[in-house]
């Protein structure tokens, strides 16, 4: 009998491992960051249903300092995700953005909207933020 274990090549469409993606850290070192168990505690939800929303790009984390963070301002001042984040950022992926270039343009100051997108996200702005991703992405 033979004992050996064989191993195949998966498909280039299944994955065998289900990794947590996260973007290279392109955010100023000012930006603060939730570590995924406290975004969970914050979503009132599992950890493990943080990492799905990593996966399905409703959410994107960056490691700093050996651990996974999403950035504060991602969320609103209910402890919520701010509503029109997920569709911003499939807005831009769609278009072809990695999820650092959305994380760069997020953060980057923009004087026409006041500060950068992802705090004119939180006000009377947010629609404004939305058209000009839907601008850049096509």
């Amino acid at each position: 009998m033979n004992t050996a274990v064989a191993t195949a090549a998966a498909p280039d469409n299944v994955s065998l491992v289900s990794a947590i993606p996260y973007s290279e850290d392109v955010l100023p070192s000012d930006v603060e960051l939730l570590a995924l168990p406290d975004v969970a505690k914050q979503l009132h939800i599992v950890v493990t249903r943080v990492h799905q929303m990593l996966r399905d790009h409703t959410l994107i984390a960056v490691k700093r300092s050996g651990y996974l963070g999403v950035p504060v301002e991602f969320f609103g001042a209910d402890g919520a995700i701010v509503k029109p984040l997920p569709g911003l950022i499939s807005v831009l992926r769609d278009g072809g953005y990695t999820e650092t270039e959305i994380l760069r343009w997020l953060f980057t100051s923009d004087e026409s909207l006041g500060g950068t997108p992802v705090s004119a996200l939180h006000g009377h702005q947010a629609r404004e933020v939305l058209r000009r991703a839907q601008a850049m992405a096509f």
